[in-house]
């Protein structure tokens, strides 16, 4: 299969630029770069086809020979081919935003050591503290930047320029059709040699330490939130910059409310004289006490909403509600007295009128009834 003009794979005019051949070049290997097109053989192939097509034509000798003899310059040894190392350079500058280390991770941003780690701390709170907000005082373990050398590593503050990355902490290797970049091997990343290691913490520029920050935790933050402290993570090798460090928010279980976003929900316990007979009851709320108007023949599971008695969270501009859903008690440890009283009131539930006073039992009964009938007929 003869091959396609090398112009034409591009979508250029014979006479464009330098810089209209990259636009070109980019916009044709982002369509049918192999990470975009997973498993597609003929987008493989076209991207293939785009690198040759611009590592001919970006380079000024090997265009002056395409344009003069076609792909005959390029067959039998003429010109050197056409996949050899000279174009993953631009390459590289091309893409270093886009698909980073794919191509090698041009650009200045990778040059030199890596930032210090990031470091996750999980912070308990009571629901309260959660609610309001506090400044919580904490101890992370973590590597800080040694005080002698003051995160250099030299204990004289001499440093080197390595010699094998040339100062940029990455060296370039060949892996297939694409030029990948790692940390130089005799440097480390840092880009620089020791002479004279400090003696405290070994050349590293770091040390073990446990630090103590005051974190300001918003008001109503909730488990899995999470609040980022830049530069509080660890010191970066050599004197690099450090990393972030990460709070989690876990909220502990309270002995009344359950938070559901920023509603409240809890259970308030009632007689069941004043399930019957109706009552006021006071029920607490993060905010101090509220009232709860019981009606006359309330039954367990009746649920109660007060509104603006929930949380205030950090993503909602308005305050949850709290749900407070009523159980009614059975009495316990009953005197003499309470226990012929109850007596005298369960005998007034007799005969047929009795059925108007509990209709949940009374229909539960009938339902028991009806299923038996129909299991044995």
């Amino acid at each position: 299969m003869s091959k396609r003009d090398y112009y034409e794979v591009l979508g250029v005019a014979r006479n464009a630029s330098d810089e209209d051949l990259k636009k070109a070049y980019r916009r044709c290997a982002m369509k049918h770069h192999p990470d975009r097109n997973p498993g597609d053989a003929a987008a493989e192939a076209a991207f293939k086809e785009c690198k040759e097509a611009y590592e001919v034509l970006s380079d000024a000798s090997k265009r002056r020979m395409y344009d003069a003899h076609g792909h005959a310059a390029f067959e039998h040894g003429m010109g050197g081919g056409g996949g050899g190392q000279q174009g993953y350079a631009d390459i590289n500058d091309i893409f270093g935003d886009i698909f980073g280390n794919i191509f090698g991770g041009g650009g200045a941003g990778a040059r030199g050591p890596r930032r210090g780690a990031d470091v996750g701390i999980i912070v308990e709170l009571d629901l309260e503290e959660a609610v309001a907000g506090l400044d919580k005082r904490i101890e992370v373990p973590t590597m800080a930047a040694c005080a002698p050398c003051k995160g250099t590593g030299s204990e004289d503050g001499k440093v080197e320029t390595c010699t094998t990355c040339q100062g940029r902490g990455q060296v370039r290797f060949q892996r297939g059709i694409f030029s990948m970049q790692q940390p130089c091997p005799d440097c480390g990343g840092r880009g620089q040699k020791l002479s004279n290691p400090c003696k405290v913490c070994r050349g590293a520029g770091r040390v073990e330490e446990e630090k103590v920050l005051s974190v300001k935790i918003p008001s109503g933050v909730d488990t899995g939130d999470r609040i980022r402290l830049t530069g509080e993570g660890e010191a970066g090798p050599a004197g690099a910059p450090a990393g972030d460090l990460y709070v989690e928010i876990r909220v502990r279980e309270h002995d009344i409310f359950q938070r559901d976003g920023d509603d409240l929900h809890c259970e308030v316990p009632i007689r069941f004289s004043q399930a019957a007979l109706g009552d006021v009851v006071r029920v607490p709320t993060l905010g101090g006490e509220a009232e709860i108007r019981i009606p006359a023949e309330t039954q367990t599971g009746r649920v109660f909403r007060l509104r603006e008695k929930g949380v205030k969270s950090v993503r909602s501009r308005g305050t949850g509600d709290l749900y407070c859903r009523v159980v009614v008690e059975t009495p316990v440890n009953l005197t003499s007295q309470q226990r012929e009283l109850l007596q005298q009131f369960e005998a007034t539930f007799s005969g047929e009128g009795a059925r108007r006073h509990s209709p949940r039992s009374s229909t539960f009964i009938d339902g028991v009834r009806s299923f038996w009938e129909r299991m044995t007929s």
